[in-house]
């Protein structure tokens, strides 16, 4: 089996040099899964096509601090530059000095700019390789004025206090569809305590907000870095909810709830993917109780309406400030 991803053709080409890899970030790709020996990420997706080959697979919150995984490293450059600069922080402080660690990338990625940023970190570095319109570098481990720590941030809004992450959805700032969902929530949410899943959850404003309204809350996201986010944020409101890495309803099977709330990506890294929404809007039905309703916020243009039609027959548009639509529809009591 050959590489497909143009970042893992480029790695290809140096294959004879590892013994025992290790890929921090990765694409899914048959070719890198069966060269590695294992790999760490925040992708539930990725972590679950290592496992399936019996390779070893952990997020960077599995691991202990300064507890070590592997000697030869490759991290895929992400394309938010900020979680590219936290794991290159939480490698020093996770590997011991002067471990080899070896970036690589896409050009459209981002990654021309690692350079810059590896100065800017005291990292020493050598271009090795170019090709695909990617490129590949080789750096060291060093010891960093500057914690990895440092990348979450905390701030607030609606009465509540966010705790978020670099590649988290929305990272630092509030979602204009989030808003305009939770305006629709505060006026459509009956008194009763409800049983919630926030599917898709982010930085965990949607679960804090309604944990907060006294719902009893489950968050999902396919993301580690979000379920984390996520577990600080409700600590740091004081508020109690489940939390769990899940791809759309994997991690939720025989479950049902009164109600699911959402605004679902439409974006994997730079292509657009309705995938996980068409899975979501799809397979609602089944995971809520009769009667029970879904809500989700999207784009406008997004073409969600006819999916909502097929799954449930009929469905409401109950909020439209022309940018961004929430819909609702209602599991049949039958």
């Amino acid at each position: 089996m050959s590489a497909q991803a143009p970042a893992c053709q480029l790695l290809e080409r140096q294959k004879d040099n590892y013994a025992s890899l290790w890929v921090v970030g990765p694409p899914v790709d048959g070719w890198l899964i069966d060269q590695s020996t294992g790999v760490v990420s925040g992708d539930f997706d990725a972590l679950r096509e290592w496992q399936a080959k019996g390779k070893q697979a952990r997020t960077p919150f599995d691991l202990a601090a300064g507890e070590p995984f592997g000697k030869e490293v490759v991290l895929f450059w992400p394309k938010a530059h900020q979680l590219g600069i936290w794991w290159l922080k939480w490698l020093c402080e996770q590997l011991p000095e002067g471990t080899p660690i070896e970036i690589v990338g896409e050009h459209q990625g981002g990654i021309k700019r690692v350079p810059k940023m590896l100065d800017e970190l005291g990292m020493p570095w050598d271009k090795r390789d170019n090709a695909r319109r990617c490129s590949l570098f080789a750096t060291r481990t060093v010891a960093l004025d500057s914690s990895s720590a440092s990348a979450w941030q905390t701030f607030g809004t609606l009465g509540l206090t966010l705790v978020s992450h670099p590649g988290v959805f929305g990272h630092g700032k509030v979602d204009e569809g989030t808003l305009l969902l939770l305006e629709s929530l505060e006026s459509s949410l009956p008194k009763k305590t409800l049983k919630v899943l926030d599917m898709g959850c982010g930085d965990g404003i949607i679960s804090a907000w309604l944990a907060q309204r006294g719902h009893h809350v489950t968050a999902v996201d396919v993301s580690a870095f979000a379920v984390e986010a996520c577990k600080r944020t409700l600590a740091a409101n004081g508020l109690e909810g489940r939390v769990l890495c899940s791809d759309v309803f994997s991690a939720l099977e025989g479950e049902q709830f009164d109600w699911i709330v959402s605004n679902p990506p439409f974006h994997k890294e730079r292509d657009i993917s309705y995938g996980p929404s068409q899975r979501l809007i799809g397979s609602a039905p089944e995971h809520l109780n009769a009667g029970g309703r879904l809500v989700i916020v999207a784009n406008g243009f997004l073409p969600y309406p006819e999916h909502l039609q097929r799954a449930f027959n009929d469905f409401q548009t109950l909020a439209d400030n022309r940018r961004f639509k929430v819909y609702g529809a209602i599991k049949s009591g039958r």
